[in-house]
């Protein structure tokens, strides 16, 4: 495995990967230690420091220039307990920047329409910030609700994509 982390305009973003390139954790954090504990027991290796991290660095700049589906064809690898936070995040990467969608909305698109919990869930233990874009939920009323790289994160995030929302 493999670490970088990436200036942004809102701060480091820092990225562990599988030599392959597959995202296996990612956060606006310079703490690989704290990303490296969201990496499931079966993936996590200790990783290796590297200034970049090739074709991931390259789409992560893409979309902070504004190619905001530069990040869509980035490989990742989450493993989990169950189907349904699989299916959740590979759900999350269908909803396109500037198009956010509800809790409620989420849980519908990811055919458990009465799991608002679970996609709430699914959100919170998404460890693949960004390339698996949870961010893109919002409340029902529109509001922004828990993100764990922090709300004025993720506010920026939905206006760099286009997205206002309060």
């Amino acid at each position: 495995m493999n670490s970088a982390t990436i200036e942004t305009p809102i701060g480091p973003f820092t990225v562990i990967a599988s030599d392959e390139n597959a995202v296996r954790a990612a956060g606006f954090t310079t703490d690989v230690g704290r990303l490296l504990a969201l990496v499931h027991p079966e993936l996590r290796a200790e990783p290796r420091p590297r200034p970049d991290l090739g074709p991931v660095t390259a789409a992560l700049l893409s979309y902070l220039d504004g190619d905001l589906a530069a990040i869509d064809d980035v490989a990742v690898e989450q493993r989990t307990g169950g189907p349904f936070l699989a299916h959740a995040w590979e759900t999350l990467r269908q909803v396109k920047p500037g198009h956010p969608v509800t809790y409620t909305g989420f849980a519908e698109l990811a055919g458990r329409p009465t799991a608002t919990r679970a996609a709430a869930s699914a959100c919170a233990r998404n460890a693949v910030a960004l390339f698996v874009p949870c961010h893109r939920v919002v409340g029902t009323d529109g509001t922004l609700r828990g993100y764990r790289w922090g709300l004025s994160t993720k506010k920026w995030l939905l206006a760099h994509e286009g997205t206002t929302s309060s």
